[in-house]
């Protein structure tokens, strides 16, 4: 089994303000810019025979301030889809919808877990496909749904792995078993 190198991209405005970001297409933060930098060294010995990034600037930058300029674009990577929610905090959906959560409500508008999952099946299955490493550039809720189904769980189990911005994670296997290898790192 493959190794799938998951890196969240560095932080933007919004996800520093904890604002729902999907399609809103936002720069990394120009003086964050070095957090992504400082993944290179993290990622200098890995020789992925695959690297993938959303279709995302905030990603696709991260990327390439990490060493790997020319990754391929995967919309299956994208971010979930929030809908309405886009660029609204969870403290002010919650404000209309008290106990709302993504992780079992979904998105009005946007995408539901199970879709997010299904698509994420596909990250999942070309890793699983490569013959070696592969490394992915993606999003906070994006990569905690991969993990989840990287591990056979259903896309909300995704909400147990919490993931900061600039953050190397590893998933592999474990005695043919699949497995979480580092995480958050």
């Amino acid at each position: 089994m493959s190794e799938l190198w998951l890196v969240r991209h560095g932080p933007t405005e919004w996800s520093k303000a904890g604002r729902h970001t999907s399609v809103t297409d936002l720069p990394l933060l120009p003086e964050h810019e070095d957090d992504a930098r400082a993944l290179a060294p993290r990622l200098a010995g890995l020789d992925p025979v695959l690297v993938l990034s959303s279709p995302r600037q905030r990603a696709r930058r991260t990327a390439e301030l990490a060493g790997f300029a020319e990754p391929d674009v995967d919309d299956d990577l994208a971010e979930w889809a929030y809908g309405e929610y886009e660029g609204v905090t969870t403290v002010d959906i919650r404000e209309d919808r008290p106990g709302w959560s993504i992780w079992t409500d979904g998105c009005p508008g946007g995408e539901s877990p199970e879709e997010v999952g299904a698509r994420l099946d596909r990250v999942v299955a070309r890793a699983r496909d490569a013959v070696g490493p592969v490394l992915a550039f993606a999003h906070g809720h994006s990569l905690r749904v991969l993990a989840a189904r990287w591990l056979g769980l259903p896309a909300a189990d995704g909400r147990h792995f919490v993931l900061d911005t600039a953050t190397v994670s590893v998933l592999g296997d474990d005695r043919g078993e699949p497995a979480v290898l580092r995480w958050n790192s």
